[in-house]
Order: C-alpha cells, then sequence, then structure tokens
C-alpha cells in the first residue's frame, strides 16, 4: 500500500540528503577503490533503502510503482554503484518470492532481505542464454524430496555479495522452452554453489557481477517458489516488468545529474571571451538533453500509474520506458562529454565516467531490443 503523502515527501526528502551529502561526496572513493564503503551501506539499511518495495506486513517500507520510481530518480543522480548494492533486494531478488512465493516463503526471506540481513540475487543469465532466457540449461533434477541443481550462471548481480539466489533451472527436461522451467530459493552457503571472482567490466565500478556454479546443489522441493514447478519463466517476466521500470527511472536520475553538471561546467567555461552556456550550439545539446529526460521522466510516471492500477498494458509499457530511458541517458551522456570538450574525456571530470556507466543500462532486465520485440508483440500479438 503506498505511504500517505507526508510520510513519501520525508522518506523522498531524506533520500535527496542522503544523495547529496553522501553518496556524491564518495563517489571517487568508490570509484577507486570499487567497493561501496561498509558505512554507507549501513546507513543505506537504516534508510530503509532495501525494502523500499516489500509491504510493511513483511518489514519493508512498501512503495507503489509510483513511489518507487520517485525514489529511483533520486538514487540515480548518484553514482550507479550505489543503487546496485540494494537494488537486487528491492527488484529482481525479491520480487518472484514476494509476487508468486508461499506465505512461508515470504516470511522466511523477505524481512530479512528488506532489512539488508540478505543480499539476494537474481540468477538467471546463463553463458548460452542471454536474452534468449527460455534456453538455459541449469538442470533441477528430483531426487526424492529434493532437487539437485547443475549448470553455471554468468553476470550475476551482487553474487559475491548474496546470501541467496533466485534461481532459474529446468525441472523437467521433455519440455522445450520457458514451460519446464522452475525458480527456486538456494541459499549462497549452499555445498557445491561456487561464485566466481567478480567481473572487469567497462564501468560502474562498485557494482559486482560474478558467475556462479552449480554443482550437484541439493535444494529441498519446498524451495520452489510458489511451491508449483514449471511456472520460473513466467515469475521471472513478471518480476522484470516492475524491474524494468525501476532502471527506466534511474536513467533518468543520471540524466538529470548529466545535465546539472553540464549546466554549470557551461556557465563556468569560457571560450573566445564568452561563457559556452551563451553559445546557440552548446544550448542546442543542452535543450535537446532536458526535453528528451523530461519526455523519459513523464513515461515513467505515466507507465507506473499504470503498473499501479494493473493496467493490462503495463508490461509493454514498462519496455517502452525501458528502451526510451536508457537510450535516452547514453544521448545526454555523450553531448555532456562533447560539452566538457577535452575535458570530459579526462577522469578528472565525473562525465567521463558516468558515459561508461550509463552504457550497462541498455543492455540489463532485457536489451533495448528484447524490449522493442516485447513492444512490437504487445502491439500485434505472438507469432502464429
Amino acid at each position: 500500500m503506498p505511504l500517505d503523502v507526508d510520510t513519501f515527501e520525508l522518506l523522498k526528502e531524506a533520500v535527496r540528503r542522503f544523495v547529496r551529502d553522501r553518496l556524491v561526496p564518495n563517489e571517487d572513493r568508490v570509484e577507486e577503490s570499487n567497493e561501496v564503503p561498509a558505512e554507507i551501506v549501513a546507513e543505506m539499511r537504516e534508510l530503509g533503502l532495501f525494502g523500499l518495495s516489500i509491504p510493511e506486513e513483511y518489514g519493508g517500507i512498501g512503495l507503489g510503482m509510483a513511489e518507487e520510481v520517485e525514489i529511483a530518480h533520486e538514487v540515480g543522480q548518484a553514482a550507479l554503484a550505489f543503487r546496485s548494492v540494494f537494488g537486487t533486494n528491492v527488484g529482481i531478488g525479491s520480487q518472484g518470492i514476494l509476487i508468486d512465493g508461499t506465505e512461508e516463503q515470504k516470511r522466511e526471506f523477505l524481512p530479512k532481505i528488506a532489512s539488508g540481513e540478505m543480499i539476494f540475487s537474481f540468477a538467471l543469465t546463463e553463458p548460452e542464454a542471454g536474452s534468449d532466457a527460455a534456453a538455459l540449461r541449469t538442470t533441477a533434477c528430483r531426487d526424492g524430496d529434493h532437487y539437485v541443481l547443475n549448470g553455471a550462471k554468468r553476470f550475476i548481480t551482487n553474487a559475491d555479495r548474496a546470501s541467496g539466489f533466485t534461481v532459474m533451472a529446468r525441472t523437467d527436461p521433455t519440455v522445450q522452452g520457458a514451460g519446464g522451467i522452475s525458480a527456486f530459493i538456494v541459499l549462497a552457503s549452499s555445498p557445491g554453489l561456487t561464485v566466481g571472482p567478480p567481473d572487469r567490466k567497462m564501468g560502474q565500478r562498485g557494482t559486482k557481477t560474478c558467475d556462479v556454479v552449480f554443482q550437484d546443489v541439493r535444494v529441498p522441493a519446498s524451495a520452489i517458489i510458489g511451491g508449483v514447478p514449471g511456472r520460473g519463466f513466467k515469475t521471472a517476466m513478471k518480476v522484470l516488468d516492475r524491474g524494468r521500470l525501476h532502471i527506466a527511472a534511474i536513467a533518468t536520475g543520471m540524466a538529470t545529474r548529466l545535465i546539472r553538471d553540464s549546466v554549470d561546467y557551461a556557465r563556468q567555461r569560457r571560450q573566445f571571451g564568452s561563457r559556452i552556456a551563451d553559445f546557440q550550439l552548446v544550448q542546442a545539446m543542452l535543450a535537446d538533453s532536458q526535453a528528451e529526460c523530461y519526455a523519459a521522466r513523464s513515461m515513467v510516471r505515466d507507465a507506473a500509474h499504470r503498473y499501479d492500477h494493473r493496467d493490462p498494458e503495463a508490461g509493454m509499457l514498462a519496455s517502452c520506458c525501458k528502451l526510451f530511458a536508457t537510450e535516452m541517458v547514453g544521448r545526454v551522456a555523450d553531448r555532456a562529454v562533447q560539452i566538457h570538450g577535452g575535458s570530459g574525456y579526462m577522469s578528472e571530470y565525473k562525465v567521463e565516467r558516468f558515459f561508461r556507466d550509463v552504457r550497462l543500462l541498455r543492455l540489463y532486465e532485457g536489451t533495448t531490443q528484447i524490449q522493442q520485440l516485447v513492444i512490437a508483440r504487445g502491439l500485434v500479438g505472438k507469432p502464429e
């Protein structure tokens, strides 16, 4: 249930102050160390950021989607590594349990996820199954009252921080595609589960993605989310709808930051005896960025409202937002580098860093091309 207006505004202002006073001043520290400081993580827990989307009855704040995208917009104005620490708990790590889990599963795990006591990751992507998620090869074979998992997952966010995983595995090898896939809750401490070293990435230093390998990992049959095998792919798709709106809101936050930094630089930088902010071609770049950011934010707000009201087109609209907003912030970042000129290519200025960081937004939670397919299918229907 959404918060009352006054309470939500207090939360939003607290997050805004936290971003301004704690996150932004620590961005260089994260870039240099490739770690989010432990004291910052502790403050995130105190602020309730790990439980934004989890209902109050399970220990969270219980924001609706329309509220969550407002908070995501604020957090997105700092280096993206900060959001990644709690992002899987808010989204893909917890929402499968919340949406389709049994009441027992919800009461066992959601309070710990909401408090940040447990970090939960979402293990879907594999070396041979990225955009084609239904092609995953990780297996879960029934053995009495247990399942035995074997396989490997790739690019799993927060894997080395995780206490548990939502794991997609094929429980019925006779069913091709999505129908034979089930979703499991698997503890990181399970014998046979190993996490590889953190990946070295183009950007987003401080975020952690790793391979996760399952070698004869035994989990009880009760670990299937919802208790019914064969529904895992549907669970994953439900989770991704909400996650795509969240990522779109993060993109609008970072675009807002890039525009603000570009305006500040253009006001200070002088060439030919004038501020470059007075040059019309620089103004044109700023104007294009502002107009596109405003359009994306308006889309996200509308789609989030429709999601909360169970609009049947909400999933397709979430893909519209994810496509437009993440492509938009890439253009805004490119213009920001251009406005900064040679300085924009130097690590001394953060636009160079953010230019690299935002590139990933067009890939995870479904690439731009996958969003195009989802949108098109929403318009014309699935192939016959």
